[in-house]
């Protein structure tokens, strides 16, 4: 496999990562430059490090995974997304808000958009992949988009407030939905 279908590959692994990102982007009161960072850490650090787990972990434990992978993603986005669109719908003025931007969320998400990437690693394995070179592109392509999307989601926040916050949860239950009818 060489470097442009490592990138590829990169890129689609990072599609939901951005999407999630975009919501979290959505949620916040105010852009800070330290969340964008810290959403695309969290990202990068968790897309890189999957595949290498699967790489490792080779096919047994994959198989194992694969038959509830999707359930873990459907349950993190679905209670996600209707939390946001819940938050869409209280009064005030936003200030009050809590951010998404906290070690905790960020874990669960971090790990919630990198369980395919677990698949990818397992298939480097067999598809004699250099490891340590689709790994770097993968944690930088996943950090990149997370940071990248944080900030798109709070200039749509930004112009849209409540509606974005709303839309952002449709979003992630749509990612939910997609995760179990894509099995």
């Amino acid at each position: 496999m060489n470097t442009a279908e490592l990138l590829l590959i990169a890129v689609v692994l990072a599609i939901d990562a951005f999407t999630v990102a975009l919501c979290i982007g959505v949620t916040e009161a105010k852009f800070r430059i330290k969340n964008a960072l810290m959403v695309g850490l969290y990202f990068g650090v968790f897309q890189a490090f999957m595949p290498l787990l699967g790489f490792f972990a080779g096919e047994g434990l994959a198989r194992i995974i694969a038959g509830y992978d999707h359930y873990i993603v459907f349950a993190i986005f679905a209670v996600l997304g209707a939390k946001m669109i819940y938050e869409s719908f209280k009064k005030g003025d936003g200030s009050e808000k809590k951010s998404a931007c906290n070690h905790k969320t960020l874990l669960v998400l971090a790990f919630a958009t990198s369980i395919d990437a677990f698949a990818a690693g397992v298939s480097f394995a067999f598809a004699g992949v250099n490891i340590l070179l689709a790994i770097a592109i993968i944690g930088v392509v996943a950090c990149s988009f997370s940071a990248i999307g944080v900030r798109l989601g709070g200039i749509v926040g930004g112009k849209f407030e409540k509606r974005a916050e709303f839309i952002g949860g449709i979003i992630l239950i749509a990612l939910a939905v997609h995760a179990l009818v894509t099995v």
